[in-house]
């Protein structure tokens, strides 16, 4: 028997969606109401969700992907000498006062309407560092070797020969939030003759529109690249991100933002039989052990909590046997870190942990600055254990967990328990000490002192295209930094010398 073969063309409160195999999931009368000829339904087959795609937003990301479906099989002709002029002109771009005055513009318009909406900026805002940052990044690539054609194994046979050598992935799907810089950086792929299409969060929307048409189109355009190369999901409906991730034409999907919505969106990708890198937990631990130097760690504390990003400092693990010490050091840490933003800070303990710090610290309010606004809070508040899976996402007021335990012992085996597995940092003396924790600890990057250096380009000199944690277990043979020159897959081709050579 032939299965049917029928458009969806309507939706009705109550009809019942299979998933998971065994599963129903009701339409609500609010999905029913919206959903139209044309329109399209994800079935999250993990979850139930059911994800309400317009006819118009697919319509943009399916455009979008067949553009740069075209322009990487035209890369093939395009010369490596090409690709790094456009990193070059790129740069060059940003770094013209009457372009970067445009993009500053829009991206003003954009942390405006953000604000309005109570929405967080801290990462919105087109800074004069970030500027920096995207052009020394663009020029990285630019300096960068070629990525295609590279030797990676030869195997030499009597009248021939095997080698495999890379060669380009193909279209790159990704959906980052609204930080302008992560559209300089995933422009990485194409060092190695990939094609890219970005999807932007609706904050920064405005902000990727003119970075595109001031300064990476006609990049594209003077190098000799086809425009398609790097095409803007030009939409503010979240659900040109399910729809871009949804297109089997992807060779890769790469997500950045808040774990829940890099999570759905992975499963969008996974359900289309698309390879995903996500990107979405963030949170960096610091353990001291018995051994700590005092000086040392609250250096490493003050410098963890500069602004808030994935690698910011999040929760903090002292050991009860050097309590008298090192508690007033990152006490006076994280007071010094707030007053150089302004805003004071903000300390979440573990229950029962309370009673080692000093009264000024329980009994005190401090003004918080949200993405909605100021509000007074009490300056200490205690949590329970599982508390400390909490990444807290502050704007101006830094916001740490501080936790009392044994040794590192048992702060590797915390960590372990709840956090995203993401970045491990101790202060030791003793080295074996900060060995024993190295391994004991699953974590995707470990050091020796402040968390903000886990960065591709800051570390790697790499512009990255997101950290990956082992939230969701390990990583086949990739490392926690996905980086442009990351993206590719091998070729395998044979020389044969012997003209009578058979089987």
């Amino acid at each position: 028997m032939r299965p049917m073969d029928c458009a969806l063309t309507r939706l009705t409160a109550g009809m019942p969606v299979i998933w998971g195999g065994d599963r129903v999931t009701l339409v609500s009368e609010a999905l029913a109401q919206r959903f139209a000829p044309g329109d399209r339904l994800l079935v999250m087959q993990d979850t139930g969700a059911l994800l309400h795609v317009p006819h118009g937003a697919h319509e943009i990301a399916a455009a979008a992907v067949g553009r740069a479906r075209d322009a990487f099989a035209a890369m093939a002709r395009v010369s490596d000498q090409a690709i790094t002029d456009f990193f070059e002109r790129f740069a060059a771009n940003l770094e013209r006062r009457e372009i970067w005055a445009a993009i500053a513009a829009a991206n003003r318009r954009d942390v405006e309407a953000a604000r309005a909406r109570g929405r967080g900026v801290t990462r919105l805002v087109a800074s004069e560092a970030m500027r920096r940052d995207m052009i020394a990044g663009l020029r990285a690539w630019r300096d960068a070797p070629a990525g295609r054609e590279r030797l990676v194994e030869r195997v030499d046979h009597d009248g021939w020969s095997v080698e495999q050598v890379t060669a380009p992935l193909g279209v790159v799907g990704f959906v980052f939030e609204g930080r302008p810089n992560v559209f300089a950086d995933a422009a990485g792929v194409i060092r190695g003759g990939n094609t890219v299409v970005f999807r932007i969060g609706a904050d920064a929307l405005e902000t990727a529109r003119a970075l595109a048409a001031h300064a990476l189109v006609p990049a594209l355009k003077s190098a000799g690249l086809p425009e398609g190369a790097a095409v803007l999901v030009d939409s503010a409906e979240h659900a040109a991100g399910w729809a871009l991730f949804a297109d089997p034409r992807l060779s890769l999907a790469v997500a950045r933002g808040s774990g829940p919505a890099v999570a759905q969106l992975g499963g969008v990708a996974r359900q289309a039989g698309v390879p995903v890198s996500l990107h979405g937990t963030g949170g960096a631990w610091l353990a001291a052990d018995e051994s700590a130097d005092a000086a040392r760690f609250s250096a490493a504390v003050f410098n963890s909590l500069d602004r808030k990003v994935c690698n910011t400092l999040n929760v903090c693990c002292i050991p009860r046997s050097r309590a008298n010490d090192l508690v007033p050091a990152f006490l006076d840490a994280l007071r010094r870190a707030g007053e150089q933003r302004g805003h004071g800070a903000k300390l979440h303990v573990v229950e029962g942990g309370e009673a080692v710090l000093p009264a000024e610290w329980r009994e005190a309010r401090t003004r918080v600055r949200r993405a909605d606004g100021d509000h007074d809070e009490p300056l200490v508040e205690t949590i329970d254990e599982a508390g400390l899976a909490r990444e807290w996402e502050w704007e101006e007021t830094p916001e740490v967990t501080l936790e009392l335990v044994a040794d590192l012992d048992e702060a590797a085996r915390l960590f372990n328990a709840h956090s995203p597995r993401f970045i491990a940092c101790v202060i030791a003396e003793d080295a074996a000490a900060r060995e024993r924790f190295y391994a004991s600890v699953d974590a995707a990057f470990v050091g020796d002192g402040f968390t903000r250096w886990v960065d591709g380009q800051y570390a790697l000199n790499r512009p990255e295209l997101g950290l990956s944690n082992w939230q969701a277990g390990r990583l086949f043979a990739r490392a926690g930094v996905l980086s442009g020159d990351g993206v590719y897959t091998l070729r395998t081709r044979m020389s044969q010398i012997d003209n009578n050579l058979a089987r």
